[in-house]
């Protein structure tokens, strides 16, 4: 099985590990991709600093995350699931899983990324504000930039299993699978059930609690219709459409009676 997780907007501080080691992250076949993104980002952060401000979209309060930016290569770097936080990485609660469904969680998850394409949990990167959304003036729409090394990398990242797809649209464009490997995605929506509208918030925490309980399970399905019947096992209500044609993920929704 493999998550498909958004980043946190807010992130945890950096701390002081040892810095960023590109090499070191998974999905090597997105190295290029990723020097390109953190040499743009670093060296506009470096500079004039209203101009940074204006492309990364921050207001005057978040003034702060320009510097943080422009020392991207030597500020500590720690677990990307201990810098990713917020409501959906609270519910996920990673650090309080036992053992077996840690190690689940590092071979299962991967966050999207405006900076870094993609990581898993367990890779070491520095706290930083960019997102998918941003267009750089050298690099343009990070969205768009990140097409072409997805489509090489992340087929190979999926396997053979379930791709579960919980990102929000702008990370989501970032990679569609297709052909075969669309035939075994499910991306989700979170309903309230009595008016069967889309939910804000408590999006998030349902998603969030909904891998806890798979890792925490132990549970892999093999595709939408097996994740379905786990999570009915597992206490949810859930419902899924298959494609209307070959090559089309499928849609799962999970209802909720309370929202906040």
């Amino acid at each position: 099985m493999l998550v498909l997780l958004p980043p946190s907007e807010g992130k945890a501080s950096s701390g002081r590990g040892a810095p960023l080691k590109p090499e070191s992250l998974s999905l090597p076949g997105l190295a290029a991709a990723r020097e390109a993104v953190l040499g743009e980002l670093a060296d506009l952060c470096a500079g004039d600093e209203e101009k940074a401000r204006e492309v990364l979209g921050l207001s005057e309060g978040l003034r702060g995350e320009v510097a943080k930016n422009a020392a991207l290569r030597t500020a500590g770097a720690r677990p990307a699931g201990e810098i990713y936080t917020g409501v959906l990485y609270d519910a996920l609660g990673l650090a309080s899983l036992d053992a077996a469904a840690k190690r689940r969680a590092a071979r299962s998850l991967l966050v999207f990324s405006g900076l870094w394409g993609a990581v898993r949990v367990t890779d070491r990167i520095p706290s930083y504000r960019c997102s998918m959304g941003v267009r750089l003036p050298g690099l343009g729409a990070l969205g768009t930039h990140w097409r072409g090394p997805m489509a090489e990398v992340l087929p190979e990242a999926a396997g053979t299993g379930l791709v579960l797809d919980l990102r929000s649209a702008a990370y989501a464009a970032a990679w569609k699978p297709k052909g075969e490997v669309a035939g075994r995605t499910a991306t989700v929506r979170v309903l309230h059930a009595p008016t069967r509208k889309v939910v804000s918030h408590f999006n998030k925490a349902t998603k969030g609690r909904m891998v806890r309980s798979l890792l925490a399970a132990g549970i892999a399905p093999a595709g939408p219709g097996e994740l379905v019947e786990a999570l009915r096992e597992l206490g949810y209500e859930a419902e899924a459409e298959a494609p209307a044609k070959a090559g089309q993920p499928w849609a799962l929704d999970v209802l909720v009676t309370e929202v906040h």
